[in-house]
């Protein structure tokens, strides 16, 4: 007779969260959000309790205070890493510039959140920081202004998440663009993570980003051979069946994740999507009708909108 095989307890891990002059809103997030006992969560009254705090041991995650500055935390980020180097910190602010969010991701803090900050937002990117391996150095910044930005971004998708969120961050657009910019943005930038790095973290993707007073462009490189997309059955666009259901089916297949829209959901979410001819660089560009202070904002432009009437 076969013996009954014992199942090893393995505990699950105890993290250790310090969270700087933390508004309540925040600190509820590790007491409902996570099973419980599975954050020990500290605290400290402002920037410099937390420093001295980071000399005295290390944490797994650092979060500032709302009421700071991002440049004040930015500077506390500077700090901690000449003491725990590998410090993950994410940056809660009460006032922010574009300037600010760059400076932080020069820093290498691990994302960054100016009020309003959305709670289900920041619970994702706790969850990310919290669960991914110990990686700090994904995304590189080439050059950056806040009107324009040149990075590499490594080839994962939690990197991808992650530098979109920077981007968001740092574009000031209305809430409408900002989510579509940032919906499509992150389905090109999955896209190339899976098709062109082949999931490769060793890899990295080029991106650019940029800010004109009426339009938003970002650029994304992959390394890979490139595609054209009537070769992509795979993808919703490139597959001539309709039917959702054999999409699925047909990427289980094949091991893949599911999706094969991402292609599509960008196309309708942004006013152009151009590809260049070898298939590993899409252009996606986000035209904008701000109106001038004082007036209403118009719904947002459509390429093919029509011209207003003249009355």
């Amino acid at each position: 007779m076969g013996g009954v095989i014992p199942i090893e307890a393995k505990p699950f891990p105890v993290r250790t969260a310090l969270l700087v002059d933390a508004d309540p809103t925040v600190e509820n997030i590790f007491a409902t959000a996570f099973p419980a006992g599975s954050w020990v969560v500290l605290h400290a009254t402002d920037n410099v309790a937390a420093l001295a705090a980071v000399e005295t041991r290390p944490y797994d995650l650092i979060l500032t205070s709302e009421r700071s500055s991002g440049h004040e935390d930015v500077q506390l980020l500077r700090r901690i890493r000449l003491v725990r180097p590998h410090t993950r910190l994410i940056i809660l602010a009460d006032e922010s510039t574009p300037l600010d969010v760059i400076a932080s991701i020069r820093a290498r803090a691990f994302s960054y959140f100016a009020k309003p900050i959305d709670v289900d937002l920041l619970t994702e990117m706790i969850r990310l920081a919290a669960d991914g391996p110990t990686w700090d150095d994904g995304i590189e910044i080439i050059s950056a202004t806040p009107e324009w930005i040149r990075m590499m971004v490594r080839a994962d998708q939690r990197t991808a998440d992650r530098v979109v969120h920077f981007l968001a961050e740092i574009a000031e657009l209305p809430p409408e663009e900002r989510f579509a910019v940032g919906m499509a943005s992150r389905e090109i930038l999955m896209n190339a993570v899976e098709h062109g790095a082949r999931m490769d973290p060793t890899k990295y993707l080029e991106l650019s980003y940029v800010r004109a007073k009426n339009m938003v462009m970002c650029r994304v490189k992959d390394p890979g051979e490139g595609f054209t997309l009537d070769e992509i059955p795979h993808s919703a666009i490139g597959s001539p069946n309709e039917d959702p259901l054999q999409l699925i089916e047909y990427r289980a297949e094949l091991g893949m994740r599911p999706g094969g829209y991402g292609v599509l959901l960008a196309q309708k979410l942004v006013d152009e999507l151009i590809y260049n001819q070898k298939g590993n660089e899409v252009l996606l560009v986000k035209y904008l009708n701000l109106a001038p202070k004082g007036e209403s904002t118009a719904a947002p432009s459509q390429a093919n909108d029509a011209p207003p009437s003249v009355g």
